[in-house]
């Protein structure tokens, strides 16, 4: 059975940076990719960045250049650096784990609330 626990999430300023880690649980589970979405209040769920197994990346135009999302493969984790957030980022942050056998797997997600 796979699970993935996610960390990092919390109360920060604006400004300020946070690391989330999405790790995954399981047997013979390896990472094939990975991605990261938010949902605001309110609003719909967005991804936020995905990184293919080849190890390309795309971000969201709202988070380029602010957001990095990483993995270590070594831990079946998978990594989103947010450095400069504003406010706009709040959210609860999931994670989405593609695994060697192309099945996806949704964490329970983490809250990122940033203060103005």
């Amino acid at each position: 059975q796979v699970q993935l626990v996610e960390s990092g999430g919390g109360l920060v300023q604006a400004g300020g940076s946070l690391r989330l880690s999405c790790a995954a649980s399981g047997s013979y589970f390896s990472i094939n990719g990975g991605a990261w979405y938010r949902q605001a209040p309110g609003k719909q769920r967005e991804l936020v960045a995905r990184e293919t197994s080849g190890g390309s990346t795309n971000y969201a135009d709202s988070v380029k250049g602010r957001f990095s999302i990483s993995r270590d493969d070594t831990k079946n984790t998978v990594y989103l650096q947010m450095n400069s957030l504003k406010p706009e980022d709040t959210a609860v942050y999931y994670c989405n784990l593609v695994a060697s056998w192309g099945m996806g797997y949704w964490g329970k997600g983490t809250l990122v609330t940033v203060s103005s």
